[in-house]
């Protein structure tokens, strides 16, 4: 059977069985996304980036002798599951790269508010002669890993399966006798026993190339999501891995590959984001401005948004760096960025613990009126040495206040209309996070249908007024005092903004009953 039947087969087996990743509402219309907003006028978009939290590192370095004491690696993931955050990272210790990924583990924190962690000592791990640490268990035990991200589908059918990483690992292509960085998955009921969704063995530090399940290629891991009933792993690639569209060569690159089950990958990758080479000039990786890693992802249902490292590059480590940037994707494939070469997050200072370098694992969470965003650091300017590096530390802002819409010209009025939305059912609700609704008129939200006419009860003296200011402010409808939109019919939402109005527009949700 060929490995393109199987994957079909495969994927008619499983495309319904796991629910995709969920937020709170159904449908996320942001402020910077021009294909949820794509018609605007006398309207500009200004990005408001995350304050540093002043207690960062969150979680820190271990100390002499623990199995972190080299380094705690933020390439993993923070999700939130039974009322607590729960985070995955890589631990350094002193060994570090000696063999292959030897040296680098699977460590976890916990925390009841996202600010304050502990490293619980699980006693699952024989490390240094006793089990007082905080590494999972992974079987097989030879597995080390420089990347990994961590998933949870709570309506998994097999509980022992609930939770889903995947670890990225080195391999040596038999056929090419080449070293590449390739993933394998593991399956968790608990989030700190795992075990290989396929039978693997390890050789100095490597898994052997007949138990690689990813084509063979060389590929760094840098996100994983479900898509339409598709896992979707992303990360980078490099010439000869991937070429530019009109055949030049690439520095490092976004490319993701898809799978119905984390077991059986198709062999063809999706080209989906690029910066500096993009241009058309060949560049030399590590010296030109690349994407280093693009990009972990968070699922917003209609909608993902990435975090990126954007690459400074120079001729020596100590001329390089990276920030941290944001992109999105409508469709899992292709993602752009908002503002070319954004910074969302950008390295310390000298003296700081994130200087020289950030990590962007795969880690979000709304907390009240605020978004988090974990982050970790790698010190380049010290690169390629490894002195102790790293701890996990977390940006703060507005509640999804990546950035805001308002009017250009003062003595003019502003408007747009959204993409179509598409109701499931009647009883769709539509909310709005803005501020600065009350400083002048405030805007109006009419309803429209595919041809740009407004829906009678829904528009004109019948259309809502945004007056007050939050990140969660249901949209009342006056016709019926109600949050209800009682069509099924395809619509899109209106916003006009007059020329005295000074209100910043965040997003509008849409959420079904």
């Amino acid at each position: 059977m060929s490995r393109l039947l199987l994957f079909v087969i495969v994927l008619a087996l499983t495309a319904s069985v796991h629910a995709e990743d969920s937020t709170e509402y159904d449908i996320s219309l942001f402020s910077f996304d021009d294909h949820s907003i794509p018609w605007k006028s006398n309207l500009k978009l200004t990005m408001t980036p995350p304050k540093k939290h002043p207690n960062n590192p969150l979680i820190p370095i271990g100390k002499k002798g623990s199995c972190d004491e080299g380094g705690v690696q933020f390439y993993g993931s923070m999700i939130e599951h039974e009322g607590k955050f729960k985070l995955w990272y890589v631990a350094l210790d002193d060994t570090v790269f000696k063999r292959a990924y030897a040296g680098l583990r699977v460590a976890y924190a916990e925390s009841d508010d996202g600010i304050h962690w502990t490293k619980p000592n699980l006693g699952l791990v024989n490390y240094r002669g006793n089990t007082n640490n905080n590494l999972v268990a992974v079987d097989p035990p030879e597995a080390c890993t420089i990347h990994m991200i961590v998933l949870h589908e709570a309506d998994d059918p097999d509980p022992s399966r609930r939770f889903k990483m995947m670890m990225n690992v080195q391999t040596r292509l038999a056929e090419r006798k080449q070293n590449v960085a390739t993933s394998v998955a593991f399956y968790s009921a608990d989030g700190l026993r795992w075990r290989g969704a396929t039978k693997m063995e390890f050789q100095n530090g490597q898994i052997k190339d007949e138990y690689r399940t990813l084509p063979p290629v060389h590929f760094e891991q840098g996100g994983l999501f479900r898509w339409k009933g598709m896992y979707h792993l992303a990360g980078q690639q490099i010439t000869p891995w991937v070429y530019q569209p009109d055949g030049k060569v690439a520095g490092r690159v976004m490319t993701t590959y898809r799978s119905p089950d984390l077991i059986h990958w198709q062999e063809a990758p999706a080209f989906g984001f690029m910066r500096g080479t993009a241009i058309g000039i060949p560049g030399k990786p590590a010296e030109d401005e690349e994407a280093h890693l693009p990009s972990s992802v968070w699922h917003r249902n209609n909608v993902l948004l990435g975090v990126y490292g954007i690459w400074r590059g120079g001729p020596e480590w100590k001329d390089r760096i990276i920030d941290l940037g944001l992109n999105i994707s409508n469709n899992g494939i292709h993602f752009r960025e908002p503002i070319r070469d954004y910074v969302l997050i950008k390295a310390g200072a000298v003296g700081e613990w994130d200087v020289g370098g950030l990590l962007q694992g795969q880690g979000f969470a709304h907390v009240g009126d605020e978004t988090y965003i974990y982050y970790g650091a790698w010190d380049l300017t010290v690169a390629p040495k490894f002195p102790p590096r790293g701890g996990v530390g977390v940006v703060k802002m507005r509640r999804d206040g990546f950035g805001y819409l308002s009017r250009v010209n003062e003595s003019a009025g502003a408007v747009f209309d959204t993409t179509t939305i598409h109701p499931k059912q009647k009883g769709i609700r539509l909310i709005a996070n803005i501020d600065q609704a009350n400083a002048g008129t405030p805007p109006i939200v009419e309803l429209i249908d595919d041809q740009g006419k407004p829906i009678a009860n829904y528009s004109g003296k019948y259309a809502a007024k945004l007056n007050r200011n939050g990140t969660r402010q249901k949209i009342i409808w006056p016709a019926t005092n109600s949050t209800d939109i009682a069509i099924a019919k395809p619509f899109s939402i209106r916003v006009t903004l007059a020329n005295d109005s000074n209100a910043h527009i965040y997003a509008l949700y849409a959420d079904q009953n």
